[in-house]
């Protein structure tokens, strides 16, 4: 069997948690780096409450940015704005409006959406299509643009800080918890703030999440290791199948730190998404158990992470894991549902939880107990050998609880 059980987490459990936890820190020796050349502004629209939804972070210096976008065809103004200034302008700002999707508002939405670039553009004496605009919340209502405008008219670029922790805190809609990530790379820091907990199967994007780094990175070095870490970490992730009309990522390299090497680069940006990854999936509506489920031995990387995919969100394994009902012949199932890969041969294929194999062994009364007793922790791994191949995935996601339906039966009310 090929699948390494030695594998160890850090997983801080949700209980410690708080909306004002603070950064998690991957660099443990480097308590607050911060890339050089950006400032952010955070404050109070008024949309829903007195808590913060503007956050805008902006570089001093012109930047190379990639970004990746919701694929829902429904996707909203602030999607399709940034799609635009993406491709035609030179990015070096954005700002999130959090508590107010802004989606299916017609032509209003859109025009809403174009004049809060401009106006935001305005303050940072920078062109609007060197902003790039998110929004998250309820769908189906436009801005309060007498409130944004008033807002923005109050705006100060000059007293403009750099609060990453803050920005990450103004990104929240039903999250607990902010989202914060930073490390360094050679003489550079990267960033990373996310937000999500809910309508959440990215597809080439993520919810909301940016990285700001003072590497610098050709645009079309950037481009592909964003592609790359993106696929292999915030598209592994699912809470509920559902993805978003919203989800937006986009990372802005100001270049003031100098070169870094690609290869650690690429390393360490990875990490950083990681660690953004599983505090969205440990955040995960109603969530209590973190659920990572790794698949090898696959025909090639897309069959594992379809498999893996299958299995995260199967509401029969996540009710399973919230109950720590070692019923473990729901990944079975979850696995076979994957009818058109006929290469997979129940036979061959191998399920283990945690370090403890459950098939093809027949597990006693002993056995079943010591199962249970591992899918009562606060983080639960799936490892999976479909013995067919040599492609491999990792997908994360969480339990299904009753609170999730309580807060979906009651989101807009």
């Amino acid at each position: 069997m090929r699948i390494n059980f030695q594998r160890t987490y850090a997983i801080v459990p949700r209980r410690q948690l708080s909306s004002n936890s603070g950064a998690y820190n991957v660099d443990l020796n480097d308590k607050h780096p911060q890339p050089v050349g950006f400032k952010t502004l955070v404050g109070n629209i008024g949309i829903k409450d007195a808590t913060d939804d503007f956050a805008c972070v902006y570089s001093t210096v012109p930047c190379t940015v990639s970004g990746m976008f919701s694929q829902n065809l429904f996707a909203g103004p602030s999607v399709k704005v940034s799609r635009l200034h993406l491709a035609e302008g030179h990015p070096r700002a954005v700002v999130v409006v959090s508590k107010n999707a802004n989606v299916a508002t017609g032509e209003e939405g859109l025009a809403n959406a174009i004049e809060l670039t401009g106006r935001v553009g305005g303050k940072l004496q920078i062109d609007a299509k060197d902003v790039l605009v998110a929004s998250t919340g309820i769908i189906g209502r436009r801005y309060p643009m007498e409130k944004v405008r008033a807002f923005i008219d109050d705006l100060d670029p000059e007293s403009a800080g750099c609060d990453f922790a803050g920005i990450a805190r103004a990104m929240m809609t039903t999250d607990t918890v902010s989202k914060y990530v930073h490390t360094r790379v050679g003489n550079a820091t990267i960033v990373g703030v996310a937000k999500g907990v809910g309508m959440i199967e990215p597809n080439m994007a993520t919810m909301l999440t940016f990285f700001f780094t003072d590497a610098l990175v050709p645009q079309p070095t950037l481009d592909r290791i964003f592609r790359k870490v993106v696929n292999a970490t915030f598209n592994c992730l699912s809470i509920d199948t559902d993805t978003s009309t919203s989800d937006s990522a986009a990372i802005f390299a100001n270049g003031m730190a100098g070169e870094v090497p690609e290869a650690e680069f690429e390393a360490r940006l990875h990490e950083v998404a990681i660690e953004l990854v599983k505090k969205i999936a440990r955040d995960g509506e109603g969530a209590t158990k973190l659920l990572e489920v790794s698949v090898e031995g696959a025909r090639d990387d897309a069959q594992a992470k379809r498999v893996a995919k299958a299995v995260v969100n199967s509401p029969l394994v996540k009710t399973a894991i919230h109950g720590a009902d070692p019923n473990w012949g729901r990944v079975a199932m979850a696995i076979g549902k994957c009818e058109q890969d006929t290469d997979i041969n129940p036979e061959n294929v191998r399920i283990a939880f945690g370090d403890s194999e459950v098939y093809p062994k027949q597990l006693s009364v002993a056995d079943l107990d010591r199962l249970s007793e591992v899918m009562r922790g606060e983080y639960v791994r799936v490892a999976i050998d479909l013995g067919c191949g040599k492609g491999h995935a990792t997908v994360w996601g969480c339990d299904l609880s009753a609170e999730y339906i309580r807060i979906n039966a009651d989101y807009s009310t």
